[in-house]
């Protein structure tokens, strides 16, 4: 039961990740306002979830991870509400902070307690149901947006996380408990007089949101080229910069950067960065591509990765099993390779695919997400001290968070110019010398005029045609490229996965010790 109030609570909050993505139009035309303005509601949210993902490891300390945990479950339920009776843009914008803060907390926190409920023989089953929440959220995210955008109104979109928020508010009351370490140990901190790393928060909080603000609005806004981008780059770099040593060399860290230079717990970091990147790019890109140029609509996009969300499901609960058995670098390893044929498979675009091409290949990664996340939680709290755990869970999930900002980042990227190049390409084939395109020219040409067109106005339809036709296929190559570009990152972390050391399987003492 501790699991299931844990994950519903998780769900929800991943859930606002990608839910609003697909009701930008609704809420721009609602609002009056431009998508431009409208694709803020994302970015807001993203950065506020980073500032409170590196707070979150003090204030469960000083407050008790229930205590926290409760009051971020508050926030994030009022805040929803609110944002769901927005009134303007400003007051959107300033509740989806909330809603941020609330929902930052919760998820490293959602880790700790089951990290500290659950023994090692047990904990891979636990982290199966919270996995089911993380991969699968941000699935249902655009199918569930879609169909309330598009069947009721985008105000929906946050108020249905009123109830179920209630109903896990109670929950979280009557069935959560404080370890009784972890009080003892904050009673201690108190009488030693722990104090909060505000200048490490500051410049961890600075670097991270303006991260986060960098790769979501730097497609938009052209990159180096805007002024707004080369600012928020500075002074993420200057954070950074700052933040390495001041963190070492501090006696409590608001994040223990030490913990990333380790072996096992660096090795599982970067592949939770490329978990997240995997996950939410082809969570992003796979609808962008059925609805520009296969003519889908939101839902009927969402609908796609639907059959991935339900293998993901199942095999959250095959792979929490297996967890107690196989090693966690040899579980990585396969599922890495699983999701690196699924980006092979989807290199094979052309304009006659069906619905189940694609929902094959997300079912394809819907098998290997959960070979990833169960083993890489699991063996991140491997020689991790009890008094660390807080500490893992906020940097995972921060690997988590980056990673899929990364990967939505690089892959619009490698869209945008490969789509430039490969259009540059085939135009250079449309000439008046190409024997090839005269023929062509001249059936398209005919066709327009056997359908009513005069030699004129034919000739200038057939010459619109073909224009459009290098697009689409230009399109399409760009995405080839993406798809490509995810392979690799998959294949990549098959390598990584063996640098993981072996962990003991079922042991009876806790991982933390």
């Amino acid at each position: 039961m501790v699991a299931i109030v844990v994950a519903v609570a998780t769900f929800m909050e991943v859930l606002d990740t990608t839910i609003a993505n697909v009701a930008l139009r609704y809420i721009a035309g609602s609002l009056a306002i431009s998508i431009d303005e409208a694709s803020w509601v994302v970015t807001t949210y993203l950065v506020a979830n980073a500032v409170a993902l590196t707070a979150s490891s003090f204030l469960a300390k000083l407050l008790g991870r229930k205590t926290f945990f409760l009051a971020c479950l508050v926030l994030f339920t009022a805040s929803s509400i609110l944002c769901g009776l927005a009134w303007s843009i400003q007051s959107l914008l300033f509740f989806r902070i909330l809603q941020g803060l609330g929902g930052g907390g919760m998820v490293p926190v959602s880790q700790s307690i089951l990290a500290d409920s659950f023994p090692p023989q047990k904990r891979g089953q636990a982290f199966a149901l919270f996995g089911i929440a993380v991969v699968v959220a941000p699935v249902v995210g655009p199918t569930l947006g879609g169909y309330i955008s598009d069947n009721y109104s985008w105000h929906w979109c946050f108020l249905i996380n009123g109830p179920v928020g209630l109903v896990s508010m109670a929950l979280v009351f009557m069935l959560i408990r404080e370890p009784r370490a972890a009080t003892e140990e904050r009673r201690k901190l108190r009488e030693q007089g722990f104090r909060f790393d505000t200048i490490g928060f500051l410049l961890v909080a600075t670097f991270l949101g303006a991260l986060e603000v960098i790769l979501d609005r730097g497609q938009q806004d052209d990159w180096f080229a805007s002024n707004f981008v080369i600012s928020f780059a500075i002074a993420s770099g200057l954070a950074f910069a700052l933040m390495i040593p001041w963190e070492i060399r501090h006696r409590n860290p608001v994040v223990d950067i030490r913990m990333v230079f380790t072996r096992q717990f660096g090795s599982c970091f970067v592949v939770m960065l490329a978990t997240g990147a995997i996950l939410i790019a082809t969570t992003q890109v796979l609808p962008q591509l059925l609805q520009e140029n296969f003519g889908y609509t939101a839902m009927w996009a969402g609908l796609v990765l639907s059959p991935g969300g339900l293998i993901t499901m199942i095999m959250m609960i095959v792979v929490g099993r297996l967890s107690g058995q196989v090693q966690p670098k040899y579980l990585i390893a396969i599922g890495a390779f699983v999701i690196a044929l699924a980006m092979y498979n989807l290199t094979n675009l052309y304009g006659a695919l069906d619905f189940w091409f694609f929902a094959r290949s997300r079912m394809y990664i819907g098998i290997g997400l959960p070979l990833i996340f169960i083993p890489i939680t699991t063996a991140s709290y491997e020689g991790i001290p009890t008094d660390k755990t807080d500490q893992a869970s906020a940097l995972i999930n921060v690997a988590r968070n980056a990673g899929g900002s990364i990967g939505v980042s690089l892959a619009q990227n490698v869209l945008a110019h490969r789509e430039q190049f490969h259009q540059s390409r085939l135009v250079e084939h449309i000439i008046p010398s190409n024997a090839q395109y005269q023929e062509t020219l001249q059936q398209v040409i005919n066709y327009f005029i056997a359908h009513g067109s005069s030699p004129e106005t034919a000739r200038g339809q057939a010459l619109a045609w073909i224009g459009q036709q290098v697009q689409v296929q230009a399109s399409m190559l760009a995405y080839v490229d993406v798809f490509w570009t995810l392979m690799v990152i998959s294949s990549a972390t098959v390598v990584l996965a063996m640098i993981l050391r072996k962990v003991k399987l079922g042991d009876a003492v806790a991982v933390a010790h």
